[in-house]
């Protein structure tokens, strides 16, 4: 477990050269390091070289439908809520080749080459709570079982994860709700706790290895009053969350209302473009294409894929689910209800993502307290 210290004692700090140091001391152990940066109007996650590179002084405002770039009062390197992409993006990318077949001859078999691990390892820095708790979700979905999902699980080995506490949660957040943060508490190698005013950092170390890079890092003791400082952090992004959604008896309530008519007012709204599930860090459908060339060589990509398009769903004869209403019905049960069943917890985090990239605004948090509102109302045309 990685909660902030309870004593002095336990605890380290780092300043800006210290955060400098960190990046530029795992790009030199041959990491590529990924973390948040300003670019385009909003704070993306891009490869990193240094510590000037993050959105020092940068926040956004986020709601529903709406998204906002913004200077802060202060210098903080990680004021934000949210970034538009998750760490998905790297460690499950949107499109990548799996392998390449050649074709045989008389004098040889054909010849069948998967793809290589990527060259670099990844470093992940200011990664928040609500995300942890999303890797944790797909490594269940990709490594367990009996046949891990090889090129995410040669993304995931190896991966450094530097977390950060969230001290500034967006508009459209409610980790808190689902239990998944603001603070960290596992799975990280190393945690940082911006204090108020940007600049200084209460570190810990979740793992060996980051006890080890901890230990080459130009750091400081921390005082009672940082380490006090620090947890009041957490406990103010607790209250400061944008959403609230009431959990109880989700599960059921969602399968008790597979026809309610909450559905039929969100397929008025819903444009089925699947931004939604392009978005969450643990959505994770895909479709394979296989490209033939004329001289028979053929590679075969993996590519994402949405419970939201129409072929994701064809089976002889058509798509089993044409309505919007019922996409969205597939999507929402799946997440909040079935997903349990299959893998032992929700798919949601709480990171509010769905909300704030969805183009008419459809709030998750809403439509889920407007079915447990009108329970038993039920939709009196054909979802299907």
């Amino acid at each position: 477990m990685t909660a902030i210290p309870s004593t002095v004692a336990e605890a380290r700090m780092l300043d800006r050269d210290g955060l400098d140091a960190l990046i530029v001391g795992l790009a030199a152990r041959g990491y590529e390091v990924i973390g948040p940066k300003v670019r385009d109007r909003a704070i993306v996650l891009d490869e990193l070289t240094c510590a000037d590179e993050l959105p020092w002084g940068w926040t956004e405002t986020q709601d529903a439908a709406r998204y906002r770039l913004e200077r802060r009062d202060d210098e903080a390197a990680f004021g934000f809520a949210s970034t538009p992409h998750s760490w998905k993006r790297w460690l499950q990318p949107a499109h990548v080749r799996l392998w390449t077949t050649r074709p045989g001859s008389a004098d040889a078999p054909p010849e069948f080459t998967p793809e290589p691990a990527p060259e670099r390892p990844l470093a992940l820095i200011g990664v928040r709570a609500c995300d942890l708790a999303a890797i944790a979700i797909q490594d269940r979905v990709f490594l367990g079982g009996a046949f891990p999902e090889r090129d995410y699980a040669a993304r995931r080995e190896g991966a450094f994860v530097v977390a950060v506490d969230c001290g500034e949660p967006g508009g459209t957040c409610f980790c808190a709700s689902v239990g998944t943060g603001p603070g960290v508490e596992e799975g990280d190698d190393l945690t940082l706790t911006e204090l108020p005013g940007g600049g200084r950092f209460l570190v810990r170390a979740g793992t060996d290895r980051g006890r080890e890079l901890l230990a080459a890092l130009p750091t400081d003791d921390a005082t009672a009053a940082e380490l006090e400082g620090a947890r009041g952090v957490v406990a103010d992004a607790t209250g400061k969350m944008g959403r609230t959604l009431d959990t109880d008896d989700l599960h059921d309530l969602l399968l008790r209302n597979l026809d309610s008519a909450r559905y039929r007012d969100i397929a008025e709204r819903c444009l089925t473009c699947a931004n939604c599930t392009l978005v969450c860090p643990t959505c994770f459908c895909t479709s394979i294409d296989d490209v033939a060339q004329l001289d028979g060589t053929s590679e075969t990509w993996r590519r994402w894929d949405s419970c939201f398009s129409l072929d994701y769903s064809y089976l002889h004869g058509g798509s089993v689910r044409k309505a919007p209403g019922a996409r969205y019905r597939q999507w929402l049960t799946h997440k909040f209800a079935t997903w349990i069943d299959q893998f032992g917890s929700s798919g949601c985090v709480g990171c509010g993502r769905c909300i704030t990239w969805c183009p008419v605004g459809i709030d998750v948090t809403q439509e889920l307290a407007a079915i447990r509102a009108s329970e038993g109302e039920v939709n009196d045309a054909d979802a299907r």
